[in-house]
């Protein structure tokens, strides 16, 4: 389980470590960094994927996405005696870090380091993006003494089992993470299985529900663990609960939302699924075109958080969207139940979602973070600083 979160420079958080639970759910008002937060989780999991770099640049590339504030604000700064204002010469390189760390001394913890290209020689990618570290440590603080795979611009080295450091003699691209440019599962296992973990993690965020939307119409389908991200197959995941997941949790979790209703798979002459509801007191079912948004939402959320194919890390944002206030409490025991198999960040601003998430989840390790936006700069506000997690990046 990740124990602890950290970014820095990265659109509003310029200096933020969080600490995570087994269930954490981050929330704020509006313009806080509560996005921000989940967008750079999800550049996490692309570093997995080979596609960093592209999503910084798909961002508009990396100076679009730094902190745009001073480096360090001054104690007049803060005081509001003194406008914000930059020093005239900084005193670290240009970055974007990413990391995390592992609860335990046997978890693993990662951190990245991205910056500017150096100005010669001139090429056409002279602009994009370089990976300029990453470490691999483990337990929750990088150490020298713990830490097990470091990579220094275009060189790599790996700390064998008598704790004496090797060199790889490949050099690793710059524009690539040493993640899925090395995969030696004797000279470095804890890359390989870091990486197939980071591969794991499942993010859902605004599921369509309008009269277009993938979800509403017949599809194809096939056994489905793992439904995708635009919902396109939820009758099909459904299905799949139904036959080799938790059937019961799959009537409850309606019944929960819906009293009296059941869910259904028809199958039609093409052989396309289509999702059927029957609900109290109508004589026929309804099918997915014809239900209302919040009602299809919901399903979806049923479908992405009964997976019988649990992730290591669920990340949802907003899911209270669209949905009517009396189906928040539903989902809230929903998120606390798929807790119990996945390590859960909810990212949500619905005070009646958070309080059943609270309510529901009184027997596992809830962590409540809000964050707050000071002089432009997301800040923890619930908790004081001497007891957020201790961070230490890898140097240049």
């Amino acid at each position: 389980m990740l124990s602890a979160l950290a970014i820095a420079n990265y659109r509003s958080l310029r200096r933020l470590s969080v600490p995570l639970g087994r269930l954490t759910v981050i929330t704020g008002p509006n313009g806080s960094g509560k996005s921000s937060v989940y967008r750079a989780l999800r550049l996490l999991a692309e570093i997995a994927q080979g596609g960093v770099i592209r999503s910084l640049v798909r961002e508009g590339g990396l100076a679009s996405t730094l902190w745009a504030g001073p480096e360090q604000f001054s104690a007049a700064m803060l005081r509001g005696e003194a406008p914000v204002q930059g020093a005239w010469k900084r005193n670290e390189p240009v970055n974007l870090r990413l990391g995390f760390a592992g609860d335990a001394d046997d978890d693993f913890g990662y951190a990245i380091d991205i910056g500017l290209p150096p100005p010669i020689p001139s090429s056409a990618f002279s602009h994009d993006p370089e990976i300029k570290r990453e470490a691999i440590w483990s337990g929750p603080v990088l150490r020298p003494a713990t830490q097990l795979v470091d990579r220094k611009g275009n060189a790599l080295r790996l700390r064998n089992d008598a704790g004496h450091w090797g060199a790889v003699g490949r050099p690793v691209p710059s524009f690539a993470s040493m993640l899925t440019e090395y995969a030696d599962p004797r000279g470095a296992p804890e890359m390989l299985m870091l990486r197939e973990r980071m591969r794991s993690w499942r993010f859902y965020d605004h599921f369509r529900s309008d009269a277009e939307a993938p979800a509403r119409a017949p599809q194809l389908g096939t056994y489905t663990p793992v439904m995708a991200n635009d919902g396109a197959d939820v009758a099909a995941a459904l299905q799949t609960i139904r036959e080799i997941g938790d059937t019961d949790a799959l009537d409850r979790a309606v019944d929960d939302a819906f009293p009296g209703a059941r869910v259904e798979l028809h199958v039609g002459e093409d052989r396309r699924f289509e999702l059927r509801m029957h609900q109290h007191g109508l004589l026929r079912p309804l099918t997915a075109a014809e239900l209302s948004d919040g009602t299809l939402r919901y399903l979806l959320w049923i479908a992405a958080l009964l997976t019988p194919r649990p992730p290591e890390l669920l990340v949802l944002n907003e899911p209270e969207t669209s949905l009517h206030p009396d189906l928040l409490s539903a989902l809230g025991r929903l998120i606390v139940q798929a807790a119990r198999t996945s390590q859960l960040i909810v990212v949500s601003h619905a005070v009646r979602l958070i309080a059943a998430i609270e309510q529901a989840a009184e027997d596992l390790s809830l962590q409540h973070v809000v964050l707050e936006k000071r002089l432009g700069e997301t800040q923890v506000a619930n908790i004081a600083p001497h007891d957020l997690p201790h961070w230490q990046w890898p140097s240049r």
